[in-house]
């Protein structure tokens, strides 16, 4: 079987209003980690499969943990590629702003929502997404990296809110502040192809 090897996205990112340097650099040597360990449980896995009746307990466990590491490299991807080349303002004409104004009464109702969302209790991500089939977007909390997905929903916008995300520069008291940071630096330009994308499912 050939196995696909994941590597580390290389981002463009310009210095961040409210996120030091130090803080990105923690970070993206975290997600760094998600990538590696993807790759070694999927390694693991197919060395483990060749004898599926004595490692299954531990096959079973292997494939849980893989979720959790896949999910956080990849929601790490969306993360951070928001924040690419620069920060932009939203289009107020864009189907971004359309329909998440449509469901929220307003653009300023949406990130009042979002960041409602974000300060929920525990760690985990913030994320909208856009449900081609309903033709709405959702705003959800998802624990961890993976508990708690929209199944099927293309994401459109992910906050993490993890700690690791923010304790470089903020305490835990601070989270607004680090929310309004995370905001002030996103290039909209990422969201709205997103959603874009997304509506040619449906």
């Amino acid at each position: 079987m050939t196995m696909h090897t994941y590597s580390p996205r290389q981002f463009s990112l310009p210095e961040l209003k409210g996120i030091s340097g130090k803080q990105l650099e923690v970070h993206l040597k975290l997600y760094q980690g998600y990538v590696t360990h993807t790759n070694l449980l999927r390694e693991k896995l197919t060395e483990m499969s060749e004898d599926k009746e004595k490692n299954a307990y531990a096959i079973a466990e292997l494939r849980r943990r893989f979720a959790f590491e896949f999910d956080g490299m990849r929601m790490h991807e969306y993360y951070f590629e928001q924040w690419e080349v620069g920060p932009k303002t939203a289009d107020s004409d864009s189907s971004l702003s359309k329909v998440v104004s449509e469901k929220y009464g307003s653009w300023d109702r949406f990130i009042s929502h979002f960041e409602e969302v974000a300060l929920s209790r525990g760690i985990g991500w913030t994320i909208l997404y856009y449900d081609p089939v309903g033709k709405t977007p959702h705003i959800s909390w998802v624990t961890d990296h993976e508990l708690g997905h929209l199944a099927g929903l293309p994401v459109i916008l992910a906050l993490d809110m993890w700690e690791h995300a923010f304790m470089a520069d903020y305490m835990p008291a601070d989270k607004k502040k680090y929310i309004a940071a995370f905001f002030e630096n996103i290039n909209w330009d990422v969201p709205e192809k997103r959603l874009e994308e997304a509506q040619k499912i449906g």
